[in-house]
């Protein structure tokens, strides 16, 4: 199992930034890759970010060049830093894990919520 705990939302202006952790905790082995998705309300849950095991970084179109996502491997903390941020970011932003050992499994944090006033 692996506990995922996000922390850093808030509420912030148009324009400004925020940095969120996520903290994972147990077993990390087989994770192959971590990132962060968003939700709001009335919306589906969509995905933002992933990095993977060796670096490598993708991001949904709607975010890059705003949004940066890195990892303390010894830490075993990933952050998402957004900068330029805009009122459509407004959502709540969980960290998701995937392992891909003995089958691909998915773990979740609880979520953190993101509010971008205009």
């Amino acid at each position: 199992q692996v506990q995922l705990v996000e922390s850093g939302g808030g509420l912030v202006q148009a324009g400004g930034s925020l940095r969120l952790s996520c903290a994972a905790s147990g077993s990390m082995f087989g994770i192959a890759a971590m990132g962060w998705y968003r939700q709001s309300p009335g919306k589906q849950r969509e995905w933002v970010a992933r990095i993977t095991n060796d670096g490598s970084t993708n991001y949904v179109d709607s975010v890059k060049g705003r949004f940066s996502i890195s990892r303390d491997n010894a830490k075993n903390t990933v952050y998402l830093q957004m900068n330029s941020l805009k009122p459509e970011d407004t959502a709540v932003y969980y960290c998701n894990a995937i392992r891909v050992v003995g089958g691909v499994y998915e773990y979740w944090g609880q979520g953190t919520q993101v509010t971008v006033s205009s």
